[in-house]
């Protein structure tokens, strides 16, 4: 299987992000599943994304990182969309979410944006 993103995301740093969604989940806005981050992202309402690497066919979320690079919206990759889905507070496995609205979780996502930055290099 190919690589979503071209930098390596820890465990730490995965648990990070799943946490963060759980911050915003009550208080901001999250657009959850592949249609509806991708929709968010070319409306430029996107402030951070987050695709699961477990997605069979992987094609479903190929596109999803070249449409962030191309919007200038960070993304990164998390190993389970189970977990992901979870940390939405849907009942459901999620193969994308993109954050809109961070609510109480703006410092955690600011966090999460600032360690993408200094993963890519």
């Amino acid at each position: 299987m190919g690589k979503l993103v071209d930098f390596e995301v820890s465990k730490d740093v995965a648990e990070k992000v799943y946490d963060a969604l759980e911050a915003v989940k009550g208080s901001g806005n999250i657009r959850k599943g592949t249609n509806e981050a991708t929709k968010a992202i070319e409306r430029g309402l996107a402030k951070l994304v987050v695709v699961a690497e477990d997605v069979e066919p992987i094609e479903v979320v190929m596109h999803i990182p070249m449409i962030c690079k191309e919007k200038d919206v960070p993304v990164i990759t998390v190993p389970s969309k189970q977990e992901l889905g979870a940390a939405c507070g849907i009942e459901v496995p999620t193969a994308a979410v993109a954050i809109a609205d961070e609510g109480k979780g703006k410092k955690q996502v600011e966090e999460i944006v600032k360690k993408i930055q200094e993963l890519k290099k």
